[in-house]
């Protein structure tokens, strides 16, 4: 039995959040979600309302009801199949948001002869009935988890199908040409060729530099996807942990006098002018004979690599100009692709203008006192600016889906073994395996090729109601 057999029934589920609000959305989806619905809704003199006569994409407002009690006063939102997210009959119960009344509802809708649905069951069926493709769908948790401008922004552009008729047309190339190659070997005996090698070969490279590029990509979409990571580190007692809790507004993090307080990584979100920050609270790098702390030190080391952004925070009076380069030169090695930056801490304790001479040569170096909540907001928007906002176009495919990259990662192998047997002139049938190889991993992006543990995978991790 293949999937869109066993998802054939009738499901509900609450659509909004658990929780007491104003309203509660309910959704049916399935041949019989009119029928159901339309058994136990009625105007408020509990006179019937046929459903089922009435025109796709129509509010109705009127009572479910149960026997002789009504449950509750509802809009029905009615949605006739093909015309509808998932491409069956659908129906939308706009609700009180009682959270008594949303449980009263759907297990009523259960026993008229729905089930409940199953996490991603309703995008799963808009997949198995053609109203998205693979990636489509998987774009649609990523808008509904967006936590910054970007993220939304990308999530959207995926979820209308941008990133879909890339790999499809890159697709659609190969198979025109595969199927040359294929002719060519229903002809073997001849020896003809129908497939030039030579057109071959070039479109194999624009894909192949097509797919590199996608695969670029995905370093600056996980990070619009996940958010920056930014790692504040320095000598304890710089003020690491002050300056996180001076960004968040709340005591986020331990504040001490002791220095070694902070042993273990402390992070958080927040959100600048549309643009999503983790920061990181490390353990003070110092030299310690304290075994715990130790590790905290190498955590930190470990931080920088990961991170975007290594924010070195130092106490201005505690420092000399000299002393910070050779920190700076220490540091830099375990820069991967981080961008250091140097703030310097607890200005209110003397004269800012003396401090800033004194590190006059190093460039952008921002001046703050966390304590006091100087300087903050010129902090947070150097953060943003340090994010280049020309690396994203919406009008570009970014990819952020770690199961789309490795995908694409596989067609790129593939890709280079065609260039590579046109080089040496194989014979067709390798060329051939070849790039069935390659259709195969662009095919399981789209969804055009999957298998059912693939999907009860990915539309596992959405939340019910959607």
């Amino acid at each position: 039995m293949n999937l869109k057999t066993l998802h054939s029934d009738t499901i509900v589920a609450l659509a909004t959040p658990q929780g007491i609000g104003a309203i509660g959305i309910i959704r049916l989806s399935g041949e019989k979600a009119i029928d159901i619905c339309e058994s136990v809704f009625a105007s408020k003199s509990l006179r019937k309302i046929e459903l089922s006569t009435k025109d796709s994409h129509t509010i109705h407002f009127g009572v479910i009801y149960e026997g002789d009690t009504i449950i509750d006063e509802v809009l029905i939102s009615l949605f006739k199949n093909p015309h509808s997210y998932t491409g069956e009959n659908t129906i939308e119960i706009s609700c009180h948001g009682s959270q008594f009344i949303q449980q009263h509802l759907i297990q009523l809708f259960i026993k008229k002869g729905a089930r409940l649905a199953s996490p991603g069951e309703f995008t799963l069926r808009a997949f198995l009935n053609g109203k998205l493709d693979l990636s489509q769908a998987e774009a649609v948790a990523d808008l509904i988890s967006s936590k910054s401008s970007a993220s939304h922004q990308v999530a959207m552009q995926q979820m209308r199908g941008g990133f879909s008729n890339q790999i499809k047309t890159l697709r659609q190339n190969l198979i025109d040409f595969a199927s040359l190659i294929e002719l060519e070997l229903d002809f073997a005996e001849e020896d003809v060729e129908f497939a030039d090698r030579s057109d071959l070969k070039t479109l194999v490279n624009t894909i192949q530099r097509i797919v590199q590029r996608l695969i670029d990509s995905f370093e600056v979409g996980n990070v619009i996807k996940n958010g920056i990571p930014v790692a504040i580190v320095g000598k304890p007692n710089a003020g690491k942990s002050t300056l996180l809790n001076a960004l968040l507004d709340e005591e986020r993090a331990i504040v001490s006098d002791i220095p070694g307080t902070t042993r273990d990584v402390i992070e958080d979100e927040m959100n600048i002018d549309g643009v999503q920050f983790r920061f990181i609270d490390t353990a003070g790098i110092r030299e310690t004979n304290d075994i715990i702390e130790s590790m905290g030190v190498e955590k930190t080391y470990e931080q920088i690599k990961l991170s975007s952004i290594a924010i070195y925070l130092f106490d201005a009076h505690e420092i000399t100009s000299a002393e910070l380069k050779l920190i700076v030169d220490d540091i830099t090695p375990h820069l991967h692709n981080s961008q250091l930056v140097l703030v310097a801490n607890k200005i209110d304790k003397e004269d800012i203008e003396y401090t800033k001479k004194e590190f006059s040569e190093f460039k952008d170096m921002l001046f703050i006192s966390a304590k006091e909540k100087i300087g903050i907001d010129d902090f947070k928007n150097y953060m943003v600016t340090l994010f280049d906002n020309r690396t994203i176009n919406v009008t570009e495919t970014i990819v952020t889906n770690a199961r789309h990259v490795e995908a694409l990662r596989h067609t790129n192998v593939a890709l280079i073994k065609v260039l590579d047997g046109l080089n040496h002139n194989v014979t067709g049938d390798f060329l051939a395996m070849d790039i069935r190889q390659a259709l195969h991993y662009l095919g399981t992006i789209t969804g055009e090729i999957s298998s059912d543990d693939l999907l009860t995978n990915i539309f596992s991790r959405f939340c019910i109601g959607k």
